[in-house]
């Protein structure tokens, strides 16, 4: 893998991306602060081309694409029958092809979905994985002011497409459930600009002459968790429905069409409630150790043998709030339960809670009850 793989001190994942660059929590505030890029050179895209395509996307998925200008995005949920998460996909299109921006290990399965789905319609589908390489960067505010680092690559030849993170406010036809004054998404500016590969050099010789600083995951991670920007690899399970996520924020449309799931959703928001939700957890005991990916959440001084309420999804080291981590909690744990992570290896871990989706969330259609005769 080109580009910042390459670049000295670069410390990679197991899927060979750069986690970080020696300094997480400088790198990650000059994400934050629009001067840094993170590549994703392991994630996945997708290319749809043809008249149809944004119809033919918008019957399957949960967001509405139909409108979509050339330039425009928009984030939507590909579910299974039961309203279950299969995959999240960044869509932005040009006006010739619809670029399908999804995390490590989606594309094919999203690819070979889509081909047997095109039945009679003038669509045809790619997975371009293996030709483009993508990297986030942030604007210095949601409104879209570049930041240094969003105008040094957007100079670099190449640019396929640009997708504007919605997560910042509630899309047209969505919901939230979170409730705080501020939501802590709300000046998310996050831009995925996705190249074809061979331009990853010169994205990296940005870095190597002072034009651009690079971050790692760690970085980018980091600063969704704080935003409680849920994603497919990190927060998604075999069991997972948006509801959980409060991602009917920006990836669900609730008055749109039938697609596959959306019985589930409606039944949910308007019935039932989410069996999770997720929650933010401030890591006051860690003293630096983070759990890893599927540590399990108990209450606070539960006996060894109890059953356990949750699991952390993603837990970060924030360049401000120290130690945070998402959870996906049972839907029953009190808000202001202390909770605690136990994982093979490291001490328990107390935590506090920051809520993000309240345990009545969903029911918000009020049935008239009958009275008796």
């Amino acid at each position: 893998m080109p580009g910042f793989t390459e670049l000295p001190g670069a410390v990679l994942t197991e899927a060979g991306a750069p986690a970080h660059f020696g300094s997480p929590l400088i790198e990650q505030r000059a994400l934050a602060e629009g001067r840094a890029a993170v590549e994703l050179g392991h994630r996945g895209a997708v290319r749809v081309s043809g008249p149809d395509r944004l119809r033919w996307l918008d019957s399957m998925t949960s967001q509405r694409l139909t409108g979509m200008a050339a330039g425009d995005s928009a984030e939507t949920l590909l579910l299974d029958p039961n309203g279950r998460i299969l995959h999240a996909i960044r869509v932005v299109d040009d006006g010739e092809y619809a670029w399908l921006l999804v995390d490590e290990d989606e594309a094919p399965a999203l690819t070979d979905f889509l081909t047997r789905m095109r039945f009679a319609l003038r669509v045809e589908v790619a997975d371009v994985s293996a030709e483009t390489i993508a990297y986030v960067a942030f604007a210095n505010s949601p409104a879209g002011s570049d930041g240094p680092a969003l105008a040094a690559l957007r100079a670099v030849p190449g640019l396929l497409a640009e997708w504007r993170d919605p997560w910042a406010e509630v899309a047209r036809g969505g919901h939230q459930y979170a409730v705080p004054e501020v939501h802590p998404g709300a000046d998310w500016s996050a831009h995925h600009l996705l190249f074809e590969r061979a331009s990853a050099d010169a994205v990296a010789e940005l870095v190597r002459s002072g034009s651009l600083l690079a971050a790692g995951l760690l970085s980018l991670d980091a600063l969704e968790v704080r935003a409680w920007r849920p994603s497919r690899h990190g927060e998604v399970d075999e069991r997972a429905i948006p509801h959980e996520f409060d991602w009917l924020r920006s990836a669900v449309h609730l008055t749109k069409g039938c697609y596959r799931g959306q019985e589930t959703v409606a039944k949910v928001h308007n019935l039932g409630h989410p069996p999770r939700r997720l929650a933010l957890l401030f890591l006051d005991g860690s003293e630096g150790a983070l759990p890893p990916h599927g540590s399990l959440v108990f209450l606070a001084g539960a006996a060894a043998d109890a059953r356990p309420i949750g699991r952390i999804t993603r837990a970060a080291n924030h360049y401000e709030w120290g130690g945070v981590a998402l959870a996906l909690l049972k839907r029953s744990t009190p808000i202001d339960a202390a909770v605690e992570i136990r994982s093979e290896g490291f001490a328990p871990i107390v935590c506090s809670q920051e809520e993000i989706v309240p345990a009545d969330a969903g029911a918000t259609r009020e049935i008239p009850r009958l009275r008796r005769l």
